[in-house]
């Protein structure tokens, strides 16, 4: 049974290659289509993994949950999401992102639905937890589709374009889940956005494809006449299982040097996603649709920059660190200012939550692409989701640290221990100022 899994989930096989007519024809067309469909498919991964947070406080009310108890839901999600991630992507290396991708979302589905019915902390952490893993399915065939669809050249730009995918669905599922639970309860929450990710797993088998190979077109490296010097005679070697995952990711220091930025920068992240509603909730006097509505300030200020930042990390020869760490410096300034913020004037919480969103999605794209720049487009996912696996492990550390920090102490230290977390990824930044992709 395993092996016939395996087989079925195998990459699609390359055809004989089609003539120069078709090839200028057909190519754009894919290429468009890979991008659409991945961006369409990964934005409806977010309507099924956010959701929590933005009902988490009427949840903890309705079934007396303590605030540690929400932290822990968080906080094994964000562990099973940064193994899902990392394992899932060395999977997708070596699967058909049509159907891993597919496949992925639906499990989401079921498990967002078994949520929904659930009402017991145990089956809640594991159900929340299992689906941590299955959404491991999601950014690594993105990466292995883009990497193989658009060259390095174009990455910058490219995946600031793509990344949008994650404000969009980030700030939906705000709005998504309080008005489903506002008209309807909690669970609903969970019920609508699975359906959404029913009919989504559907979209991805039908629209998306594989490799330009497996169409009977040549790697994008051809086409574009753009690859990296080094690989120009073996940029289409299949990796063995020791070289995906040793030689071009455990042993590569830019790798973990964006690993490690990238543990610091998902605390920044996801302390707003977690836990901003909760926050203005409990200080800032919000309601529920006020709450659901900061998460959607948050996840649609990044729109604008992060094409911005994408074109001009591309402009600066792929300097993604340098942009990055740009970036990040206002956002100190913005938590600062949430902090001092008194009671009564929620507007300035929201317009500081937009220029964090404006200033973190820019670094949360670009590190990605820049662990991609530095490894083979054969272990893209690999390298994706080890990045993403310290992501996930910051994110982790803030959804039980706030929780600990915020019931013992109070908010205000819990944004203190966000402002020292800002601080120590301006001073990791600083070290990939000058890196440029290989070659």
């Amino acid at each position: 049974m395993y092996k016939s899994i395996r087989q079925w989930f195998a990459p699609a096989p390359a055809i004989p290659q089609k003539s120069e007519q078709e090839i200028q024809s057909l190519y754009p067309k894919l290429r468009f289509q890979i991008l659409e469909s991945t961006f369409i498919g990964y934005t409806v991964y977010y309507l099924t993994r956010n959701n929590f947070s933005p009902v988490s406080k009427e949840i903890g009310e309705a079934l007396s949950y303590t605030k540690s108890d929400l932290g822990d839901i968080l906080a094994v999600t964000a562990i099973t999401y940064g193994i899902g991630k990392f394992f899932m992507g060395a999977l997708s290396d070596r699967s058909n992102p049509r159907k891993f991708m597919a496949v992925g979302l639906f499990l989401t589905a079921i498990l967002n639905f078994s949520f929904g019915f659930a009402n017991h902390y145990w089956i809640h952490l594991f159900l929340w937890g299992a689906n941590g893993l299955v959404q491991g399915m999601g950014w690594p065939p993105c990466g292995r589709s883009l990497g193989h669809w658009y060259s390095v050249r174009e990455r910058g730009t490219t995946f600031a374009f793509w990344n949008i995918a994650h404000n969009i669905g980030g700030g939906i599922v705000g709005v998504v889940a309080s008005h489903s639970a506002a008209k309807f309860g909690w669970q609903y929450a969970f019920f609508v956005p699975g359906v959404i990710a029913l009919l989504g797993s559907i979209y991805l088998y039908l629209r998306l494809v594989d490799t330009p190979q497996s169409e009977g077109l040549p790697p994008v490296e051809v086409y574009r006449n753009d690859y990296p010097p080094e690989e120009k005679e073996d940029h289409e070697k299949e990796l063995t299982t020791k070289e995906l995952i040793v030689e071009q990711v455990l042993l590569n220091k830019y790798i973990w040097l964006f690993a490690i930025i990238n543990f610091f920068v998902y605390i920044i992240r996801y302390s707003l996603i977690d836990w901003g509603p909760t926050y203005l909730k409990e200080t800032k006097g919000a309601d529920l649709l006020g709450g659901g509505y900061s998460t959607f300030i948050l996840e649609f200020g990044g729109i604008g920059s992060t094409l911005l930042m994408g074109w001009v990390s591309d402009k600066f020869d792929g300097r993604r660190g340098m942009v990055s760490l740009l970036c990040i410096i206002p956002i100190f300034f913005a938590f600062v200012g949430i902090l001092l913020n008194p009671p009564g004037n929620i507007w300035i919480d929201y317009l500081m939550f937009g220029l964090i969103g404006l200033f973190i999605y820019p670094p949360v794209m670009l590190l990605g692409v820049a662990g991609m720049d530095f490894t083979s487009k054969k272990a893209v996912g690999t390298a994706a989701g080890f990045i993403g696996l310290f992501g996930s492990l910051g994110r982790t550390a803030q959804g039980k640290g706030l929780a600990v920090l915020s019931t013992h102490y109070s908010w205000d230290v819990a944004l203190g221990a966000i402002l020292v977390s800002t601080l120590i990824a301006i001073f990791l930044l600083i070290f990939s100022w000058n890196l440029r992709p290989r070659g």
